[in-house]
């Protein structure tokens, strides 16, 4: 042990009596950020611009002109058709530890008044995996905008398909594309926001068929794991894989956006790409 005993640096330093949970590390740049600086501010560092993971309402809360959003199908959720051991126990804690049916909140809202439906996956909820609820919610969606003339938009969020609901889980990937291609043909866009992470069957599905493809920088995107693919592939990733900044460079995606900028760059898109308003 040394004789000296190196001094905490100012940000390091702990009063015994500072409350737990009020202070959050950076993963990207290691400050210190105190949870009201962090939410007022969006959910990004003030040092670095990390985004950190956005949960639903917040996400609404970003987008909507305020007083416009109005929630649908909220009342469906998942049943435990495979008799998977312990689902319907976890299904039950995470609805009442988050307040949530499933992992994705759907509704009408307008933005910089265009009318929209927003799907909105949030991660907290069974890692946003994709089951049968998830599945249905975001077709009823695409269903009341082609109904109603409004464009889409999904806010990706999801670790894949839920395993514990099998082949209903994987259909929705089919259900979900075939309600967006009824939407392109009634001549209504679909503009996909991919948020940290997406992976897995939301990424081979309606994550990456948008009209516009955008996403929040650095976030992850991928179908696999990077040690999956490597281990499948036997070769070395490049730098950078699976990040959205790769993906704009080999053109999955058409831009990157910060969050801070989101809410005007899909009213901009909605006004360009929907002729006429809700009448």
């Amino acid at each position: 042990m040394g004789i000296f005993k190196k001094p905490l640096l100012r940000g390091q330093q702990k009063r015994d009596d500072m409350p737990e949970g009020l202070w959050v590390k950076c993963p990207e740049c290691g400050a210190l950020i105190h949870i009201l600086e962090l939410k007022q501010n969006l959910q990004v560092c003030p040092h670095c611009g990390h985004h950190f993971l956005l949960d639903s309402t917040d996400r609404i809360f970003l987008l909507a002109d305020p007083g416009t959003f109005e929630e649908t199908e909220a009342g469906l959720f998942s049943a435990n058709p495979l008799g998977f051991a312990g689902y319907e126990d976890k299904i039950a804690a995470l609805r009442a530890k988050t307040g949530m049916n499933d992992a994705v909140v759907t509704g009408r809202l307008t933005i910089h008044e265009k009318p929209a439906m927003i799907a909105v996956m949030d991660f907290k909820f069974f890692a946003g995996s994709m089951g049968s609820v998830v599945g249905e919610k975001i077709t009823r969606a695409i269903e009341t905008a082609i109904a109603e003339k409004r464009g889409v938009i999904i806010v990706s969020a999801s670790s894949g398909a839920r395993m514990q609901e099998g082949m209903l889980s994987l259909m929705q990937m089919a259900k979900t594309c075939g309600a967006l291609a009824r939407l392109a043909e009634a001549g209504l866009p679909f503009i996909s926001v991919l948020t940290h992470p997406t992976t897995g069957g939301v990424t081979a599905s309606f994550a990456t068929i948008g009209d516009i493809n955008i996403a929040e920088p650095k976030c992850m995107i991928g179908f696999a794991g990077p040690r999956v693919v490597k281990e499948t592939t036997h070769q070395n990733l490049p730098p950078g894989f699976q990040t959205a900044e790769f993906m704009l460079e080999h053109g999955l995606i058409d831009a990157i956006v910060p969050r801070h900028q989101m809410r005007d760059r899909i009213g901009k898109l909605l006004n360009f790409m929907m002729k006429n308003p809700l009448s």
